[in-house]
């Protein structure tokens, strides 16, 4: 496939999860039906978002139980579309939660999942605190999944703010990055748009990002301002408004390769060494 329509679903996921999955399902099937999308992606935690630990443990299942897998599985299969789940709260063990994406084919089974690997656990200056760490057992495995549309590298939210994770995506082939999110609004003000086009310029690569946006049930607000952006740097789709819905764009795979020929970063990188030097002023006598 020489090109395809992305298109990224805008949510404000709340602490329902019929009500999330209810939604989820029409804002696709608009999608599909207006824009033509053949690749959809939902933002990080597409089924849930709530900040107590216990309601989360109540309320998430195992993935072979869990309805948005079994739902958005079916669902791709009917449109015969690519469906990225941006990631699900889903139980991993007893007491241990994964922060997990999914990808499945237009015939409904999963092709890929990843689980997140870098766990957001920061002290923002507005007061802001969060232990991703402290509920989610992180992932240990990247991954690149070979589609109908592309090769494509999967990442989650703080993902975006380790460029290494998606060079070794890129070096490996993919030529579509990924970073669905759900960005508290302070750090995306400050950073959501830079990063994302950082990673598409550096890599040579499109960067397809769907996003958490506005107030939600559980207190926290997010950014939004869901993105796709081509490999120069130009943001295709966004956004801007502060209400869930769906932005589209169409994906030429030949813009990459073009952008790779162009600035030809993958191919004129090289190994290097770093000294570490201590500068000493020598006090005269």
């Amino acid at each position: 496939m020489d090109e395809f329509v992305a298109a990224c679903i805008q949510l404000r996921s709340s602490r329902d999860v019929s009500a999330n999955l209810e939604t989820t399902i029409a804002l696709i099937r608009e999608a599909v039906r207006d824009s033509g999308a053949n690749f959809v992606q939902t933002p990080e935690m597409t089924n849930l978002l709530v900040r107590s630990r216990d309601e989360l443990f109540e309320k998430i299942r195992p993935e072979e139980d869990d309805p948005f897998v079994q739902a958005l599985s079916k669902l791709a299969g009917e449109l015969k579309i690519v469906l990225h789940v941006g990631s699900l709260a889903v139980l991993a063990a007893r007491d241990v939660a994964a922060n997990r994406g999914y990808m499945i084919g237009p015939n409904g089974s999963i092709a890929a999942r990843y689980d997140k690997i870098h766990m957001f656990d920061v002290d923002l200056p507005n007061g802001e605190s969060w232990r991703e760490s402290s509920t989610y057992q992180p992932g240990t495995q990247a991954r690149v999944v070979d589609l109908p549309v592309g090769r494509v590298g999967m990442g989650i939210c703080y993902d975006v703010r380790f460029p290494d994770l998606f060079r070794r995506q890129a070096r490996a082939g993919a030529t579509v990055l990924t970073a669905p999110a759900a960005f508290t609004r302070q750090t995306g003000q400050a950073h959501w748009h830079v990063l994302q086009r950082s990673r598409a310029i550096e890599n040579g690569a499109f960067v397809i990002s769907a996003a958490q946006t506005g107030h939600h049930e559980d207190g926290r607000e997010t950014f939004g301002h869901s993105v796709i952006v081509d490999p120069w740097g130009k943001v295709l789709s966004e956004q801007a408004d502060d209400q869930p819905g769906y932005g589209a764009a169409t994906i030429r795979l030949k813009d990459a390769e073009n952008a790779r020929k162009s600035v030809p970063v993958l191919k004129n990188e090289r190994e290097f060494d770093l000294e570490e030097v201590s500068f000493q002023v020598v006090k005269e006598t």
